[in-house]
């Protein structure tokens, strides 16, 4: 006899129900062709579940479960827009706790393994669950979606169990507490994921999970103490030496002499690559910006959006999405935005509770901070490329085609007053940085932004950047004043990141006055709109000028309005 025959022969009598062996009626009293309520939602989870649990940073289960169900309750809206769902407060309560499940429990099963009614689970395909509940076996209305799914609530079973279930290990036979026993076979050795769960009162995985979790919880707890001993070790070596602070690699040998013996005097098991990770964050947090510098380090990150100490996005290839990294809490948080302020002569507090700035490598970081912030300290920072992009990349990009490069270019060069919209992140700096290296390098240039930038080539080029006030609410210097000014410094062309209020008016007249070939952007959804908008900006100037006189300086100034949009 064949040893899969042998390993089926043997199965066959631990009590696993097939299908055909049962024929009780369905929990909810209704046959399965008639769906219910939660059927359908049941449906519905089934259509958004990848694109929720992809939305979820990787260690989603490691979070509290409020920060997790706002989490869960975020990417449930986003995926219900992008299918075009529409469900109801109850039903998003449904799926919420749905998902919540499905990190942190056994799915499906999660439900049924808290009844204490519930004596035996059976699920003998990704869509039959059937249940024994005193002494009758009935079959459940809640299903996996597919075999995928039932694969990994399987896995996180056996991960639970310090096991192993795969098709090299199929067979998985396990006693539970409390007097259960697990039992799950996969392909090859079934034609389906099957398992059989034997359960008391309680739900027999809790307490394996809780264990685990006091493990986790108290290794962390050690990690977190190791942490603060060697930083605290680090920080005395770096007063008696400052100049450990310019050499990485001394720092690095002292981190790793004091990192072994601290390991050592506290009898703790740490594996490679978690050594390695607590050093690298040990020296971020001493050298760089804490949990942020991997994502200021990596080159494919164009936008970092912290929002409160557990929830960090980031922008790559113009798609936003979530990453594990997180903060210890709010006050680790509002440390490392201390540590990016202080050396820029910046502060936020509750008096000031909004502040731009600008990092060395000229990246933009704007802070916001309770009371005005409700999910605690937020940062959004807009990395500063090294490389800037060049027309070449703009069409290798698809963003425009080569004929729309040339006509660009000839504009430039022939001295066209050019106005770049559209809405926000949709490449306007971009395009404008990418146009301006086509001015003829014999010409003066000054550039005007709330914050710099634009990262122009020419030799002559004279920069200008607008101040905000100071706290006791004086020393501002507008974009508006920054545009005045530059009319006195003989410029050939001027260009202005952003018009977003009363600076239009200036920056037109300035285009009607000899300064050809200068160049601005503003927020519009449509061209039609971006001249709607400037003859607003105009009105702000506090000029009590006619819409007819208005609309003639608009008219003489615009040559070229080029619009942006996320596609």
């Amino acid at each position: 006899m064949s040893l899969l025959r042998r390993l089926e022969k043997s199965l066959n009598s631990d009590g696993f129900e097939r299908e055909k062996e049962v024929t009780a009626e369905p929990i909810s009293g209704s046959p399965p062709t008639a769906l219910s309520t939660e059927g359908k939602l049941l449906q519905i989870r089934n259509q958004i579940m990848d694109l929720v649990l992809g939305s979820l940073p990787a260690n989603a289960e490691q979070l509290g479960e409020i920060p997790l169900r706002n989490l869960i309750d975020d990417a449930i809206t986003n995926a219900c827009q992008t299918l075009g769902l529409s469900i109801r407060p109850e039903e998003r309560r449904f799926l919420v706790e749905e998902f919540l499940n499905e990190v942190k429990g056994f799915g499906p099963l999660e439900r049924l393994l808290n009844d204490p009614l519930v004596t035996r689970v059976n699920v003998n395909a990704p869509n039959e669950i059937w249940v024994e509940r005193m002494g009758s076996l009935q079959r459940c209305e809640w299903s996996f979606r597919d075999e995928e799914h039932l694969m990994r609530i399987i896995s996180r079973i056996a991960q639970i169990l310090g096991a192993r279930v795969d098709q090299r290990v199929p067979i998985l036979d396990k006693p539970l507490p409390n007097g259960g026993r697990v039992r799950v076979k996969v392909p090859p050795i079934s034609p389906t994921p099957t398992i059989s769960i034997d359960k008391g009162p309680e739900n027999p995985f809790a307490s394996l999970m809780k264990q685990r979790l006091e493990v986790q919880r108290w290794q962390q707890d050690a990690v977190e103490q190791i942490r603060q001993s060697l930083q605290e070790r680090l920080m005395q070596e770096i007063e008696r030496d400052p100049s450990l602070l310019q050499e990485r690699e001394r720092l690095t040998e002292l981190l790793e002499e004091a990192f072994d013996a601290e390991v050592a005097n506290r009898n703790i098991v740490l594996s490679r690559s978690e050594r390695l990770q607590l050093q690298v964050s040990l020296i971020n947090e001493i050298l760089g910006y804490g949990p942020l510098q991997t994502l200021l380090d990596d080159p494919e990150v164009t936008e970092i959006m912290v929002n409160g100490p557990y929830q960090v996005y980031v922008e790559r290839h113009g798609r936003i999405e979530m990453t594990s990294v997180r903060f210890r809490d709010e006050r680790h948080l509002m440390r490392i935005i201390e540590k990016i302020l202080l050396p820029l002569g910046k502060r936020v507090d509750e008096r000031v509770p909004m502040v731009d700035a600008r990092l060395p490598d000229g990246s933009r970081v704007n802070v916001v901070i309770p009371p005005i912030s409700l999910n605690g300290p937020c940062v959004t920072i807009r990395k500063f490329s090294r490389d800037p992009f060049t027309m070449s990349d703009l069409i290798s990009l698809g963003t425009l085609t080569p004929e729309a490069a040339q006509f660009l270019q000839a504009a430039v060069q022939a001295k066209l007053n050019i106005l770049i919209t559209g809405g926000t992140a949709s490449g306007k700096t971009t395009l404008l940085n990418v146009l301006s290296a086509f001015i003829p390098n014999d010409e003066r240039i000054i550039t005007i932004e709330d914050t710099a930038e634009l990262q122009l080539r020419q030799d002559h080029v004279v920069r200008l950047e607008a101040r905000p006030p100071n706290i006791e609410g004086v020393g501002e210097v507008t974009i508006r004043d920054l545009v005045r000014n530059a009319l006195r410094m003989r410029p050939d062309r001027i260009i202005v990141g952003e018009c977003r209020g009363g600076e239009a008016l200036d920056m037109l007249q300035a285009m009607n006055t000899g300064h050809e070939g200068s160049m601005t952007t503003i927020h519009a959804n449509n061209p039609r709109e971006a001249l709607s908008r400037l003859e607003t900006m105009v009105l702000m100037a506090g000029m009590d000028l006619p819409v007819r006189a208005i609309r003639e300086q608009i008219a003489g100034a615009i040559d070229l309005i080029v619009h942006m949009a996320r596609l």
